[in-house]
C-alpha cells in the first residue's frame, strides 16, 4: 500500500504497518468475495490433474500417507509424541479438533515451500474450486487480494451495481474486521467464510481507506450478484471501449459478441480495459488473443525440466485499428499474458500503471480422500521470451488514477482519458 499523503494519518498507518511486519509472510491470491471461493481459481491459471500415489503407505491415526524423504520414521515418531502430549496434558481439551490438526499439518508442508500460490485444499474447498458457475452468486460482489504490506485483505475490484458498490466500498479498501472479527493474518478462504452468508443478510466491514484518518464501518447487505465479465460501449469519435473483468469460461463468447457489436457500429479505435482483472482461464485468453493478434505464439510455458508448451493464434483477422490496453497494479496473471502479447506484437500501447507481476502457472493435484494441493509448476513467457513474474509489465503511457476525481460527483477517469487521447491521435 502506498504511503499515506496526509500527515494526520501518519501515526494511524504506522501502527498498522508495525503490526503487519510482525505477521511475517502472507498469501496473495485473487478471489471473488462471493458465496464460495471462485470455482476456477481465476487468478492463478490453475489446471486440474491427478497425481499417482507412491508406495509404502503407513498410517498416522486414520490418515493413510506415503513414506518419503520428508515424512520418515523420525517425523512420524515426533508427530505421535506431540499428539500423545496434547492428549495427556493440554488444558483446553474442548478446543482440540483432530481434523483441524491434520489440515494444519498439510497446510504447514505447503507453507514451507515459501510459495504463496502453493496451497492445500480440504475436500470441501476443492469441491468449491471445481463447482461450475452459472454467473450468479450470493455475496457482496467484489474481488479481494491479500495486501502484502499490511497483511490485510484488500478489495481489488468492486462489481458495478453490486451490494459492495451500493454500500460505498471502493477498490483499494483494506478490510480490518468482518462483523467485529479481525482479519489480520487470515487466509483468503477464511476471509470469504466470514463475509459470505445468506441473501438479504447484513455484514459489517471495518475498512481502512487511504485518505481517511479513522476506520470506516460499512454495512453491506448480501445479495444475488450477476457477474458479466465483459462490458462495452461506444465513446465519442467512434472509439470502442471494452472492459474484461476476468477470464471465465463464458468470457470468450461475451468478448466476441461485444467486439462484433462495436465493429458493426463503426468503431475506428479500441480501448480494452484490463484494470483490476485478476486473470483466469488460459484457454479463454488465448481465444481472445486469437481474435485480434497476427499469426504466431501468444505465450509459452516452461516447467522445471525445461519442457516447453506453446499457445499460438491463427491470425486470420488481426485488429487493424488503433488499440490501447488499460492496466493497473491489480491486473494480474492472464490479463498480463494478454497485455504482453499485444505489446510484443506492437498492435497496441499499454496505458496506466505497472501490472501485478504474476508470470507463473499452478496445477491442482487431487488426492485419494478428495482433498488436493495446488503447486506452482511452470513459468509463462510473452512472445518475445520475457517472464514478467514479480516484475509486471510497465505501461508505454504511465498514468495515475486520480481517485478524488474518479469518485467525485462527475466521475473523471484520468487513465481512460489518456487512452482516449492516444487513440484520437492515431485515428486517420
Amino acid at each position: 500500500m502506498e504511503e499515506m499523503n496526509k500527515e494526520k494519518t501518519r501515526s494511524f498507518w504506522l501502527g498498522l504497518l508495525t503490526g503487519a511486519a510482525a505477521a511475517g509472510a502472507v498469501l496473495t491470491l485473487v478471489v471473488c468475495i462471493l458465496i464460495f471461493v471462485n470455482a476456477r481459481d481465476k487468478a492463478d491459471n490453475a489446471f486440474t490433474s491427478s497425481k499417482p500415489s507412491g508406495t509404502n503407505p503407513f498410517n498416522i491415526g486414520n490418515q493413510t500417507v506415503e513414506k518419503s524423504d520428508i515424512i520418515d520414521d523420525e517425523v512420524i515418531s515426533k508427530v505421535n509424541r506431540i499428539d500423545e502430549l496434547i492428549d495427556r496434558y493440554f488444558y483446553f481439551e474442548e478446543n482440540v479438533d483432530e481434523e483441524e490438526m491434520k489440515t494444519a499439518i498439510y497446510d504447514g508442508i505447503l507453507a514451507s515451500l515459501d510459495d504463496r500460490y502453493s496451497v492445500y485444499y480440504t475436500p470441501e474447498e476443492l469441491e468449491q474450486m471445481f463447482t461450475e458457475s452459472d454467473g450468479r452468486y450470493y455475496g457482496i460482489g467484489s474481488y479481494v487480494t491479500i495486501d502484502e504490506t499490511s497483511n490485510l485483505p484488500m478489495l481489488s475490484g468492486v462489481f458495478e451495481d453490486s451490494p459492495a458498490q451500493k454500500a460505498g466500498l471502493r477498490d483499494g479498501d483494506l478490510i480490518s474486521e468482518v462483523d467485529g472479527a479481525t482479519t489480520q493474518g487470515l487466509s483468503l478462504t477464511e476471509v470469504v467464510t466470514l463475509i459470505k452468508g445468506p441473501i438479504d443478510t447484513d455484514v459489517v466491514l471495518t475498512i481502512i481507506r487511504e485518505g481517511e484518518s479513522d476506520y470506516l464501518h460499512i454495512t453491506v447487505t448480501r445479495g444475488s450478484v450477476e457477474t458479466p465479465t465483459v462490458k462495452h460501449r461506444m465513446l465519442d469519435n467512434n472509439i470502442g471501449y471494452l472492459q474484461i473483468t476476468e477470464f471465465d469460461d463464458v468470457t470468450l463468447s461475451q468478448f466476441e459478441n461485444a467486439y462484433d457489436d462495436l465493429k458493426k457500429s463503426g468503431m475506428k479505435g479500441l480501448i480494452i480495459d484490463l484494470r483490476s482483472n485478476p486473470g483466469g482461464n488460459l484457454d479463454t485468453v488465448v481465444g481472445i488473443c486469437d481474435d485480434i493478434l497476427p499469426a504466431g505464439i501468444i505465450t509459452y510455458t516452461v516447467d522445471k525440466y525445461g519442457n516447453r508448451e506453446e499457445y499460438a493464434c491463427h491470425g486470420t483477422d488481426p485488429i487493424d485499428i488503433p488499440l490501447a490496453v488499460l492496466v493497473n497494479e491489480y491486473s494480474a496473471s492472464a490479463s498480463e499474458l494478454m497485455t504482453g502479447a499485444i505489446r510484443d506484437y506492437k498492435v497496441g500501447v499499454v496505458v496506466g500503471k505497472n501490472t501485478f507481476g504474476k508470470g507463473i502457472v499452478q496445477q491442482i493435484y487431487t488426492l485419494s480422500d478428495g482433498s488436493g494441493i495446488k503447486l506452482t509448476t511452470s513459468r509463462y513467457y510473452t512472445p518475445n521470451g520475457e517472464c514478467i513474474h514479480e516484475v509486471g509489465i510497465a505501461p508505454d503511457i504511465e498514468v495515475e488514477l486520480d481517485t478524488d476525481l474518479y469518485y467525485a460527483e462527475e466521475s473523471v477517469d484520468t487513465q481512460l482519458n489518456a487512452a482516449v487521447e492516444y487513440i484520437e491521435g492515431q485515428i486517420k
